[in-house]
This record gives C-alpha cells, structure tokens and sequence, in this order.
C-alpha cells in the first residue's frame, strides 16, 4: 500500500516526549523464569522458560520486520498476521499524533530470554513493543514519564483498539513504553479489530492519519473506555 500523505491539521497537537528518569527497585518474583541476575537499575533479571509469553502467544525463534506505512524507513520485527496488524495501526498513531519515531526508537521482537517482568516476555512472542524504552523504562514514575496530552492520544488509541491492545503505563509494574496484544491467538475481538482496521484502510478519512483525539466526543469515549478496563 502506498505512503499517507498527512496534511496538517489545525487541531493537531505536537507532542514532545517527556524526560524519564531512572527508576528504583521493582521487586519480582516471576513464576515462569529461572535463573535471577542483577539487571539495569538494580531489577531482578530471570530466563523466561515457557512456550508462551504471558499473553498466551507461543514464543518465536524469528519473526519478520514490518515496515510502518507513513513512517519513512521505520519498520519493526512483529509476529505474522492480526498481531501485526493491530501493533502497527498503534504505531502509525503514534507517529502521527505524538512524535514521528525512528528505528532505533522502537523494538518489537527479540530472541532474548532474559526478562524483568511477565510483560517484556510478550515481545518473544512478536506480540508486543516498546517505544523509546530509554524515556519510558520499566518502573519509572508516571509523574516523570509521559505528558497529559501524549496520554491522551495513547488513551484514544486504547479506545479504538477495544481491549484487545494494553499499555504498559497502566499496567505493574509500570512501562509507559510498552503495548501489547492482551487477547490469546484467534480471539474473536482481535478478528473483529482487524476487520475495522482492514476497512479503515479502504475508506479515505478514517482510520491512523485522520484522527483528532481531542475532539470533545473522543475523549468522552476514552474516559469511559479506560473506567471499563
């Protein structure tokens, strides 16, 4: 599919990426991982042992890079099929919202092990990512991490993605920079998902590129989204 060419929409906001700060000890005590090593900050590392990452996805020995339409060169390294789908649509979001993102900023999958949270173990699976994990590392404080009008934007895209994405700014510990699928493989929500984001694609005005998520009826449906989480 060709680029997006995005205007510039008066009510587009610019968001600038907040300074995170390093934080303190998250205490751990992983189920599924052996093996506990000291780690950034002074977390417990462990060797993440299933087959499958924490959201049910089997782990991968590979997973093929996907490039990010609209986005210049950016691509990343994601599972085939729905999970990509859905991992994308909320990378062009925040793209186009709240910062344009370049390759080292974002990290799908990895074939690492070594993990300092159920959460991180996802991106085995190629079903999460981070963005710019060096702002928003795991356990920072909200207070020091992202901006209300970043969080607002992520919120909208929450809202759109229907509980099959989760953010990591609400989950614990706390990682502003990671999303997930939070659905097991063959969920009928993430079908249901796929098919809104496959027939956005196909109508000129809907869809990443054509959101303000600040309009008054947008962030209505994201506060009562997130009271239902």
């Amino acid at each position: 599919m060709p680029d997006i060419e995005i205007p510039a929409p008066t009510r587009r906001r610019v968001l600038t990426a907040g300074t995170a700060v390093a934080a303190g000890t998250v205490l751990w005590n992983p189920g599924t991982a052996t093996a506990a090593t000291p780690a950034e900050g002074g977390r417990s590392a462990a060797e993440w042992t299933a087959r499958k990452s924490a959201n049910g996805w089997p782990v991968l020995d590979t997973a093929p890079a996907h490039r990010v339409e609209g986005a210049g060169k950016l691509s990343v390294r994601l599972a085939e099929g729905d999970a990509a789908t859905v991992l994308l649509y909320v990378l062009r979001r925040y793209c186009y919202e709240i910062e344009m993102l370049e390759l080292l900023d974002v990290e799908g999958f990895t074939a690492d092990r070594t993990v300092r949270a159920d959460l991180e173990s996802n991106q085995l699976s190629g079903t999460a990512l981070t963005v710019k994990q060096v702002y928003y590392p795991l356990g920072a404080p909200a207070g020091n991490g992202m901006s209300a009008d970043q969080i607002t934007v992520i919120e909208d895209i929450l809202a759109d993605c229907q509980g099959v994405v989760a953010w990591g700014g609400e989950m614990d510990p706390l990682k502003q920079s990671h999303f997930q699928i939070d659905v097991p493989p063959h969920d009928s929500r993430l079908k249901k998902l796929v098919a809104k984001l496959n027939g956005w694609e196909e109508h000129p005005g809907k869809g990443a590129g054509a959101i303000d998520a600040f309009q008054p009826s947008r962030l209505a449906r994201a506060r009562k989204a997130r009271s239902a989480r």
